[in-house]
């Protein structure tokens, strides 16, 4: 499932083609994804200019021009991506996929065109993605996003930040992290990664990070999700970016899905083990994280 570097690269993507554009055409394939779309959607986004587009925890976010949020869930198979100018590239002979209503793939349910001509689909094999539209004033304390912990590359996510929401938790650390009350948007991969870059046992109990333990874990967190965005976030199946093109953070890991290689810590002589912890694979070394 995409984590947060993967839904902020495509984040980053879509807003040259519609931030400060209108939605000239929607046209919706089917009536629900992982749950029902709401009544008159394409309607509803006809005609809206988009006013602002970021991400929220694991969430896409485009505000409309009448207070409207558009949100919308990757889930695990759910991309979006973006054809500048199909029109031209049509009428120049290289039309491709997508270059024309007609010519829309298998698991393409939405497409949208703006006053500029840019094209935008999205698609979905799985339909475990979702989409809705959120009324003015309500998205933070819509039933998606109430309860969502700090965004971790945000200034308010610091050491005393962490150490607050750790206090007296006795669940593993990560399992604490997973959690989207603790902090946003975090998901196995980066965990996994941050763990390790910050030399912290995926076992150790979480109440007993608060300190510097927090602080060198924090300092893991952003570095580890700033170094996955500038390379487009990893692509393990069906991830792409809105070119189409594959994040290639995947090959910079340093211990998820690495089990029985030798931990890269500099002078360490452990090997990366795997072990599960509520249903989800924890790759760490037991030399190097205490």
């Amino acid at each position: 499932m995409p984590e947060l570097p993967e839904v902020e690269t495509v984040v980053r993507g879509l807003r040259p083609a519609l931030v400060g554009r209108t939605i000239r055409r929607a046209e919706l394939r089917r009536p629900d994804l992982r749950f029902p779309l709401p009544e008159r959607f394409a309607d509803r986004l006809e005609g809206r200019t988009i006013t602002d587009l970021r991400r929220r925890a694991k969430y896409i976010l485009a505000a409309l021009d009448d207070g409207t949020a558009w949100l919308t869930h990757l889930g695990m198979t759910g991309r979006f991506t973006v054809d500048a100018a199909p029109d031209a590239r049509a009428s120049a002979g290289q039309a491709g996929h997508n270059s024309g209503w007609a010519l829309i793939a298998p698991h393409d349910h939405l497409v949208i065109e703006t006053d500029a001509g840019a094209r935008v689909t999205y698609n979905d094999a799985r339909r475990f993605g979702y989409m809705d539209l959120l009324p003015p004033g309500g998205a933070e304390s819509s039933r998606h996003l109430a309860g969502l912990g700090p965004e971790p590359l945000s200034d308010a996510f610091d050491a005393l930040c962490l150490s607050a929401a750790l206090a007296g938790k006795r669940t593993p650390i990560k399992a604490a992290l997973l959690d989207q009350r603790v902090v946003a948007g975090l998901g196995n991969i980066y965990v996994c990664e941050a763990l390790w870059r910050a030399g912290i046992s995926p076992k150790r109990t979480a109440r007993t990070i608060p300190g510097a333990r927090a602080a060198r874990l924090v300092a893991a967190i952003k570095a580890v999700l700033a170094a996955a965005i500038a390379a487009g976030g990893s692509s393990l199946r069906d991830y792409r970016q809105t070119t189409g093109e594959l994040g290639y953070f995947q090959h910079a890991w340093d211990v998820y899905d690495r089990e029985g290689e030798p931990c890269r810590a500099p002078g360490c002589t452990g090997s990366v083990r795997r072990l599960v912890q509520s249903g989800r694979s924890s790759f760490y070394c037991p030399a190097h994280q205490r």
